[in-house]
């Protein structure tokens, strides 16, 4: 089977769409960490790395699988006791991180380490993300951690490219 690599990154971004997150969001978290490192850095060019990083196999890929295991817990479509894991966004897990590091690996350690400081101070619409996920039966635990890491892998790419 051929994957049409193109319409599943259309279906990437329409998740992330309809779970509240807009590429511009993540943008935004992009510009926020690298501000104070470039001077004629604007929101346009953040956005522009933010579409170049999910141009790439492994993000479609790390997005369309992150999100449906959200949205499967959310269903009662998983098992316990993983469902509550996720439901809980268990803070042991641990596996969401390392979906996300099949974003960044692709940009090297400073995506690596971009990511971390992201997922730690939980910048721009990922704190809201994390919120609404500990209510409402949402489950946002695979989703916090794609965005940081499409967000820290757009930074990497905005530093290789300086």
């Amino acid at each position: 089977m051929k994957v049409d690599y193109e319409a599943l990154r259309k279906q990437a971004i329409e998740m992330l769409e309809a779970r509240g997150v807009t590429l511009t969001d993540i943008a935004n978290i992009t510009y926020e960490i690298q501000k104070t490192y470039y001077d004629d850095l604007t929101l346009e060019v953040c956005l522009e790395h933010v579409n170049n990083v999910l141009m790439k196999r492994e993000v479609i890929n790390a997005v369309v699988t992150g999100i449906t295991l959200d949205i499967l817990a959310e269903k009662g479509h998983v098992e316990e006791p993983l469902r509550s894991i996720l439901m809980n966004d268990y803070s042991l897990y641990g596996i969401d991180e390392v979906l996300a590091y099949s974003i960044v690996n692709v940009y090297g350690s400073i995506g690596l380490t971009n990511f971390g400081y992201i997922d730690k101070l939980k910048v721009g619409i990922i704190g809201e993300i994390d919120r609404v996920g500990k209510r409402d039966d949402k489950c946002n635990t695979f989703l916090d951690d794609i965005v940081g890491a499409i967000a820290a892998s757009s930074a990497s790419r905005i530093a290789h490219t300086r």
